[in-house]
């Protein structure tokens, strides 16, 4: 049984690096989203739907039923994957159900990016100053020093036309997706970090519960919990997984 591990937006797999130390499960995989690499495949659109369908090819060549996790965007992904194709999974968790909400809205960083020439020149800008200038922006909203600064050294102009890709493919993603995200027969977790300025707890929880997930309030933590507290992380991964046996 292999755990997969999805990141988010402006990220790496490098944001995993602590909770996967702290987890210690030999059978994990952390994957890199197409065009976050700094290499965009041929004819990749980086649209939402397009990012789906890569994580579902990956599910497919595993073989058994894989532990789902995935952060940010990482965690639409999620909420779509169970939605379209449970059978790929054994569990899931995200912290990002709320995308699975009829009502979600985007906050206004997701706004500006989905706005022509304004979205550019944000990501012109940010490309512009010294990483750890960049890094100043991650540890304001809680990440450690030295993973504040190792992600914000990964960005790229490959990375940030994709995320201006997907974002503008979603600016209904609620409305589009929200609908089947409901009765999802393989069990879930929505972890609700208590200080996200992104991903809004009553959308998530008001999503996990049509889809029959659990939920786990992560109190005094905010978007990047997995940096600020992996221990506490994957504590809550291992008492999930715990009570699927």
């Amino acid at each position: 049984m292999t755990a997969v591990f999805v990141h988010g937006v402006p990220e790496t797999p490098a944001v995993w690096s602590g909770l996967l130390a702290a987890l210690d499960r030999p059978d994990s995989a952390a994957l890199w989203l197409p065009g976050f690499d700094g290499v965009r495949p041929e004819g990749f659109g980086a649209t939402m739907d397009e990012y789906v369908a890569w994580l579902v090819a990956q599910l497919e060549a595993l073989d058994d039923p894989a532990d789902l996790v995935g952060h940010d965007w990482g965690g639409g992904f999620v909420v779509r994957v169970v939605s379209t194709r449970p059978e790929l999974v054994r569990s899931w968790v995200t912290d990002a159900a709320g995308i699975g909400d009829p009502g979600f809205e985007w906050h206004e960083l997701a706004k500006i990016w989905q706005t022509p020439r304004a979205g550019e020149d944000y990501w012109e800008k940010q490309l512009a100053v010294p990483a750890r200038e960049r890094a100043g922006i991650f540890q304001r909203f809680g990440v450690p020093e030295e993973p504040a600064l190792d992600l914000a050294s990964q960005l790229s102009l490959t990375m940030t036309d994709c995320i201006l890709d997907l974002y503008r493919s979603a600016v209904d993603v609620g409305r589009q997706w929200g609908p089947d995200f409901a009765a999802i027969p393989a069990p879930g977790l929505a972890i609700i970090p208590g200080e996200d300025p992104f991903l809004g707890a009553a959308t998530a929880a008001r999503a996990a519960a049509r889809a029959g997930a659990r939920t786990v309030p992560l109190d005094g933590l905010g978007h990047w919990w997995m940096l600020q507290d992996p221990a506490r992380a994957a504590a809550v991964l291992r008492e999930f997984w715990a009570s699927l046996t």
